[in-house]
């Protein structure tokens, strides 16, 4: 299983994404909010709503909860929140990546400190694990949307540094700085992307059994499920045994 939707496929095959439907859609529109308050409230004028509302509409948000984020900001109503990264490392030394958005710095660092702490982990300092990822975009298209060799073609065209295709997709990375315009060749010659995204991508991955497999996903869980919390990335990597066990545990 590729390890960039390992995490992804755990949350479905376990049966989590339903269970926690609300609480992704007001993560996203939060999101789409600080997006539009920050920039010019039109998507085609700013690019970080147009990846926002994109990433939305991949899980389904309805229209009319982003145009009512995007009304919230336009009207002045919108919270004012920091973005935060905060840095650590999860059971078995895996490093893991949170990133907060927040009104309230004290709450969420005490929070995440907690979460951390109880969960076999420790937090670290700013940069602490950020050196064993890059910084990357991400554009993903389904399986159907052709084969991997036309893919990666296209995707070297259009700029991309790597492609990695599986029964599941394909997933293309490029520079950060580059991803509007890689995503905007990919969709003349692809058509529209699943998802397109900024992410961490490790450098590095650490080896985990089951036992480490099942603390770090209790963590992950649990640091989801802050409402502060935006996104959470590991760099674990385990075998196809150890994820067919855990699926099934």
């Amino acid at each position: 299983m590729a390890g960039h939707s390992k995490w992804a496929n755990i949350q479905h095959r376990k049966g989590k994404q339903d269970k926690a439907r609300s609480k992704v859609f007001s993560k996203l529109a939060k999101e789409i909010s600080v997006a539009a308050k920050m920039g010019d409230p039109d998507p085609a004028n700013n690019p970080r709503l147009r990846l926002a509302i994109k990433e939305a509409k991949s899980v389904s948000v309805p229209k009319d909860v982003i145009e009512r984020a995007i009304k919230k900001a336009q009207g002045g109503d919108a919270e004012t929140y920091d973005e935060i990264r905060y840095e650590g490392y999860g059971p078995n030394g895996v490093a893991v990546i949170v990133e907060a958005m927040t009104d309230n710095r004290n709450r969420t660092a005490s929070n995440v400190r907690s979460t951390f702490g109880k969960n076999g982990g420790n937090l670290g300092e700013t940069n602490s694990v950020a050196f064993m990822f890059d910084r990357k975009g991400e554009i993903m298209y389904k399986a159907a949307a052709a084969d991997a060799d036309t893919v990666m073609m296209a995707a070297l065209e259009a700029g991309a540094d790597d492609v990695e295709s599986d029964e599941d997709g394909h997933w293309i990375y490029c520079a950060d700085t580059d991803l509007h315009s890689v995503a905007s060749a990919l969709e003349a010659a692809l058509g529209e992307s699943e998802t397109t995204k900024f992410i961490w991508k490790p450098k590095t991955t650490t080896p985990v059994d089951l036992e480490t497999l099942e603390k770090l996903m209790k963590l992950v869980e649990v640091l989801e499920d802050d409402d502060d919390v935006q996104s959470v990335t590991t760099n674990f990597e385990a075998s196809d045994e150890v994820m067919a066990a855990y699926e099934v545990s």
